[in-house]
């Protein structure tokens, strides 16, 4: 019989034990029971605490508890499993299971890599290459898919998952409301209560974990108003707007309201004293009321050009004001005695930086860097690095350009702020959906990376669909990677991952991915799809016709594979293959839509899309776990008006 012995106890380190007893048990499933103990003064068996429990040095954390340290010396039969903090217990015995050949590779049981066979020693010391490694809910959301991502975040070395807005109605609605599917789904009704509790139970879910909890986001700046956020991105009657409050909202077009009758897509006038009084006194209240929020997402409005054009604000940059509400949020919180920490967003108008004013305490805040309308591309255009700044034009913001380019603006912001710096990215959003392999994606995000790190950044929060997973997870899996451990190569990446989703057989695999990026290209697409909802034109290459008619050829290899592999002794390849299959049939009718649509048939290119959104429907509720239906076409809606479809309703979409 094996001994875990709990040194020190807490949620996290409870659940490790939990946790480590479970795969032992699947890895040696007749090595006998594995007996779980509250004995800080073990000497023997498997002893989980933290480092500090065992003398160990944890110096090289600037903070123990953000910094992840592991600590692990085990032989065969126990030894020590510690981390800095009690999250990174949790992580430390994730990553003992990964030196014995365990692996994570999709969220659920069936995701899961467990080798039988007996446990090897293990000895190392190792600090994840950045401190912030999360997530955040995107596209189309429900509850199970939520708590299969908490628990599969820090199997792959993520400590970090953000709950976005006070309700987070919105995202869940999308899925409930089923709209690019309503002929085999019809629409399901969730109440605020419904959705309420599954936030709360979300948090208690992450609390168990140890992740760090980021909280809101938008919304903010019409709450303290009287205008509740849970209206979000839908248009409302201006009235319910209440008359004394009129007076704090952003002036634009000598009127002050509703930005477009939009609650979410509202700012404030802050440059007015008593309205970011207001703001602040409602940011304290709900520190108050959510102590186990580790940061509070505090952002402006979403959408462009909505900042307040009146005498007062257009005298300073809404970067400058924006500085100077954080400086006032900090003293108010300081006030208080709250060590809440606040996030603030470099976000299309404040990606601009202040020109006079400057954070005052940078050790209260972290700056959440999010070029939305950049290209998904390129990581680095030559030359962009050099480019002149352009100058803020109010509510006419230029367009940046490069990722390199934009960078500059993040290097220039800290020269007002000098502090924490976290990217808020969009790899997971629509962009994912113009990469028919995840290849692609999957490559940029490995260059971005180094790009961020060269400049700073202390991590990432993603902002994207909880279900990238179709056909497979590379890009996801290179994400959690890559955070993780920087010192991995990509075809390291490549091959650890696809090597256990695919066996061995698994270049082979890969180079049916390789031959449909050929067919494919990323570049075109996601060249002509800029942010914003807004429908592009698909232009590609002379020849592009005549190049889709190997196809059919390559489709064949890709159907060879399925027939060859459908059938494997490891569950999670199983999965793959079969998810594999699914995917064969989308691109063949993608495809056919692509070619209607490259020749100019905008009809029959609606018609083709409209046949794969359908198909895709009737698939959706067997490969939801891996696949987002309403995001997937929701991107695909630059290209082809699905609006006209008759199963899509007005409302609320991704």
């Amino acid at each position: 019989m094996l001994y875990i012995n709990k040194i020190s106890s807490a949620e996290p380190i409870d659940f490790a034990a939990l946790e480590l007893k479970k795969y032992l048990r699947m890895m040696m499933p007749e090595g006998g029971d594995v007996k779980i103990l509250f004995d800080p003064g073990a000497r023997d068996g498997f002893r989980l605490g933290l480092m500090s429990d065992f003398g160990l040095d944890t110096s090289d954390a600037e903070d123990p508890s953000l910094d992840d340290l592991m600590y692990i010396d085990c032989n065969a039969i126990g030894g020590i499993i510690a981390g800095s903090n009690p999250r990174a217990v949790l992580l430390a015995v994730y990553e003992y299971l990964r030196q014995n050949g365990c692996r994570w590779l999709y969220p659920g049981t069936d995701g899961e890599f467990i080798p039988e066979k007996d446990i090897m020693p293990v000895k190392l010391r190792f600090k994840p290459s950045m401190r912030c490694r999360g997530f955040a809910a995107e596209g189309s959301v429900y509850q199970d898919s939520v708590l299969d991502m908490l628990d599969f975040l820090p199997k792959v070395g993520m400590n970090t998952f953000m709950i976005e807005f006070r309700l987070p109605r919105s995202y869940y609605s999308i899925y409930y409301m089923h709209l690019r599917n309503l002929k085999y789904r019809p629409s399901e009704p969730i109440s605020e209560t419904q959705v309420m509790q599954w936030k709360r139970q979300t948090e208690t879910e992450m609390a168990k974990r140890g992740l760090l909890f980021h909280d809101v986001g938008h919304g903010w700046t019409i709450d303290p108003f009287g205008i509740d956020s849970k209206h979000s991105w839908r248009k409302v009657d201006p009235s319910i707007v209440p008359k004394e409050t009129v007076q704090y909202l952003a002036k634009i077009g000598g009127k002050r309201g509703l930005f477009e009758d939009t609650p979410i897509n509202t700012n404030f006038c802050m440059s007015n004293p008593a309205a970011r009084k207001m703001f602040c006194d409602y940011v304290v209240k709900y520190a108050k009321e959510h102590p186990n929020a580790d940061y509070l997402q505090v952002w402006l409005a979403d959408s462009v050009n909505n900042h307040c054009e009146c005498e007062e604000c257009v005298k300073k940059l809404p970067s400058d004001y924006y500085v100077i509400l954080m400086n006032e949020l900090d003293e108010a919180l300081e006030k208080n005695g709250l060590p809440t920490k606040i996030a603030f967003i470099a976000y299309l108008d404040t990606v601009f930086p202040p020109l006079v004013e400057k954070i005052k305490n940078s050790k209260r805040f972290s700056l959440m860097f999010a070029y939305i309308s950049r290209n998904y591309a390129d990581t680095s255009v030559k030359g962009a690095e050099r480019e002149e700044l352009k100058s803020y034009i109010r509510n006419k913001i230029p367009r940046l350009g490069a990722l390199n380019e934009a960078l500059r603006y993040y290097d220039k912001w800290q020269e007002s702020y000098g502090g924490d710096g976290i990217v808020f990215e969009y790899h997971f959003w629509r962009h994912l959906y113009y990469d028919i392999s995840g290849l692609q994606m999957a490559r940029r995000i490995y260059e971005d990376f180094a790009l961020y790190k060269e400049h700073g950044f202390s991590g990432c929060i993603e902002n994207g669909t909880l279900r990238p997973f179709f056909p497979n997870g590379i890009a996801f899996y290179t994400y959690a990677k890559r955070l993780y451990d920087g010192s991995l190569s990509f075809e390291e990446i490549m091959r650890d991952y696809y090597s256990h989703i695919y066996g061995k057989d698994h270049e082979k695999f890969v180079s049916y991915f390789e031959k449909l990026n050929d067919l494919f290209p990323y570049r075109l697409m996601e060249t002509n799809a800029e942010t914003g909802g807004m429908k592009k034109e698909l232009i590609f290459d002379e020849g592009y016709l005549e190049k889709l008619d190997s196809l059919e050829a390559v489709l064949e290899i890709g159907r060879a594979l399925v027939k060859e592999h459908y059938d494997s002794d490891m569950r999670v390849q199983t999965v793959s293959v079969r998810l594999l299959e699914k995917h064969l049939k989308y691109v063949e009718l993608y495809a056919a839509a692509i070619r209607k649509k490259v020749a100019g048939d905008d009809a029959g290119a609606l018609e083709a899309i409209d046949k794969t959104r359908e198909a895709m429907g009737e698939q959706e509720i067997y490969i939801q776990p891996y696949y987002d239906h309403t995001l997937n076409f929701s991107g695909l809606s630059h290209y082809f008006d699905l609006t006209s479809n008759p199963y899509i309703a007005n409302g609320s979409d991704v």
